[in-house]
């Protein structure tokens, strides 16, 4: 891991929250919180993170699913590849993916439990 990188291999990362309405909700999660925004489109919204160092804390996601009210936690690998072969390894299930976004790849798992998670890498 490079010492200048500011993700953690298998750390939480990031934690994304799907929203039935975007707009509304940063406008909430501004007014409550103060909370800043880039957006990326008209269904997502990056929200920076709070001790003012570079980067995003987690996003805001449209859909309808919203995962029972609960947040897709989001961790970070150096090597997605090997990261994806040690979830299966170890008993999780590939729900979603391995699938470029505008950051990276990412892919989703489904513990043991049936907790959904997310990985994701810079390349």
């Amino acid at each position: 891991m490079s010492e200048t990188s500011a993700h953690t291999h298998h750390g939480i990362d990031y934690i994304e929250l799907t929203v039935t309405d975007l707009d509304a909700a940063k406008r909430f999660y501004r007014s409550a919180f103060g909370w800043e925004f880039t957006d990326y489109g008209p269904e997502y919204a990056g929200f920076r993170r709070f001790d003012g160092s570079p980067g995003e804390a987690g996003g805001l996601a449209l859909g309808t699913d919203v995962r029972g009210g609960g947040p897709l936690v989001l961790l970070y690998s150096e090597d997605l590849d090997s990261t994806l072969r040690t979830v299966g390894a170890a008993g999780g299930t590939v729900t979603e993916g391995p699938y470029d976004f505008p950051g990276g790849r990412r892919f989703h798992f489904a513990d043991p439990s049936g907790n959904e998670l997310g990985v994701w890498s810079e390349s």
